[in-house]
């Protein structure tokens, strides 16, 4: 499958996940900066990165969203195509309307870095369907503003709807979140936006693989 990453001015994951998405799929993704206005249709992943778009400054992901390219994210979720926001690309998500709620400062009002655990709550995603239901896995996070709120109704749906994905487990949410939400896809199912990084935990030199199947399953492939 075809991946695409998006580059925003002040994102310094991008590289992370450039090598995370080349390892396993065994091709390069290509890159779409900021001022395009197209997403090539063979595209099957577009993929934005964590980091800090524009010095967060307004509200994290408030500017990015905001740039011409974030039109042909949506053009391109629209006709089908998986889109994974990380930590700064989920803020970017939900500021540009592509997934419901907010996030807001840390509850310790503090920077987090730090590893989680994360239970997996739905398989039945493009980008779950490698783990099992109720799995624990590890994954890095590293972020200041990953409070995941929502209003009650808006809540009530998205758990209802099997939107919630990734929940914080084992006491670590870090941030806050309510429902200990980490992780979160849109109503079709085809736009996934969560904090921890799975990019940084792909391969035993990162001390563990728990970020890969989300990978493989969203690219449909797996590289050796």
């Amino acid at each position: 499958m075809k991946s695409a990453v998006i580059i925003l001015p002040g994102l310094n994951r991008d590289r992370d996940m450039i090598a995370a998405l080349t390892k396993i799929s065994g091709t390069p993704p290509i890159t779409v900066w900021q001022t395009e206005t197209t997403i090539p249709a063979d595209v099957d992943l577009v993929v934005i990165p964590g980091g800090f778009s524009y010095g967060d400054y307004l509200r994290c992901g408030a500017i990015a969203a905001r740039m011409p390219v974030m039109q042909a994210v949506r053009d391109a979720a629209a006709r089908g195509t998986r889109v994974i926001g990380v930590c700064n690309g989920f803020q970017i998500l939900l500021e540009a309307g592509l997934l419901p709620g907010a996030l807001m400062r840390n509850a310790s009002l503090k920077f987090v870095c730090r590893e989680v655990k994360l239970e997996v709550v739905n398989t039945e995603t493009a980008f779950t369907s490698l783990y099992t239901k109720g799995q624990i896995i590890r994954c890095p996070v590293a972020h200041h503003d990953g409070n995941f709120f929502a209003d009650p109704d808006t809540l009530a749906r998205i758990e209802g709807q099997g939107q919630v994905v990734f929940r914080y487990a084992e006491g670590t949410n870090p941030n806050g979140s309510l429902n200990d939400i980490a992780g979160l896809v849109n109503e079709r199912g085809n736009v996934l936006g969560l904090m921890p990084h799975p990019e940084n935990l792909i391969e035993s030199a990162h001390g563990g693989a728990d970020g890969r199947p989300l990978f493989e399953a969203a690219l449909g492939a797996v590289a050796a």
